[in-house]
């Protein structure tokens, strides 16, 4: 029974920004726990091998050209997944971008950048499952992966940080109007975990210096945002929606 309540068998997932990091680990999970994926990403040639090592281990995948960015390749996007797979009923939207600034230092630029993909193509995308998903009467699950920055100051950090806070909000609210079409909406916020957007940070003294503040004293493992993710994409949450769950090895928390 208990590998029943996290299995996703029979359940279509799409994951933005899988063709690496975070979103690229999430398809292999949802994959593995029985899920037909769909791999979005603007970097096809990596989302054809993402696809192939799913299929190595047994899974289903497809993988699809996606940049939340632009309206038409979302919707050709959506044209594609239902020719492929049908009606999707699990999100993960995993796109996003960083730029590390201070406040006195952003332009507009970079402002609407980060937003256009960390806010607005995660909204743009969630509108249409959304949609769909009503028309067909059928209950469906959103995973907004925020960030442990979104959730506390972040100085540097502030246009990254500012976004994700938005995304923690804005899943609140979706959570509250969502609920009696039985969707769930909720917030996924990974502390420092490996990808190719911190690797070059970490991997600098001052980096590490910076982890040495953590209470863990290092970044996270992949596998350790599994168990999370399999929670809130699966019926083992079917009473949680509205949360921003931090996996951080207490950095949210930490007193400096």
């Amino acid at each position: 029974m208990m590998q029943n309540l996290f299995s996703l068998t029979g359940k279509n997932a799409l994951v933005t920004g899988a063709s690496s990091g975070i979103g690229r680990h999430f398809a292999g999970v949802l994959a593995s726990a029985g899920a037909q994926v769909i791999a979005g990403a603007r970097r096809t040639d990596k989302l054809e091998e993402l696809v192939k090592e799913i299929e190595t281990t047994g899974g289903s995948a497809v993988a699809v050209e996606l940049d939340v960015t632009d309206q038409a390749s979302i919707d050709s996007m959506f044209e594609r997944t239902s020719e492929a797979t049908g009606l999707i009923d699990i999100v993960v939207n995993c796109a996003g971008i960083v730029e590390i600034g201070e406040f006195t230092e952003l332009d507009d630029s970079a402002w609407d950048k980060v937003f256009s993909v960390n806010l607005d193509g995660l909204r743009k995308v969630s509108q249409e499952v959304t949609r769909q998903l009503i028309v067909a009467k059928r209950p469906g699950v959103i995973i907004n992966v925020a960030s442990v920055a979104g959730m506390n100051a972040a100085p540097g950090w502030t246009v990254y940080a500012t976004s994700k806070a938005a995304v923690i909000h804005l899943t609140k609210n979706m959570a509250i109007e969502l609920w009696r079409h039985n969707i769930r909406v909720n917030a996924l916020c990974p502390g420092y975990f490996p990808t190719e957007m911190n690797e070059e940070f970490f991997a600098s003294e001052q980096g590490q210096n910076y982890l040495k503040r953590l209470p863990p004293r290092r970044t996270g493992n992949l596998d350790e945002l599994t168990g999370p993710l399999l929670l809130l994409a699966s019926d083992a949450s079917s009473y949680i929606t509205g949360i921003a769950l931090p996996v951080d090895g207490g950095h949210s928390i930490r007193l400096v």
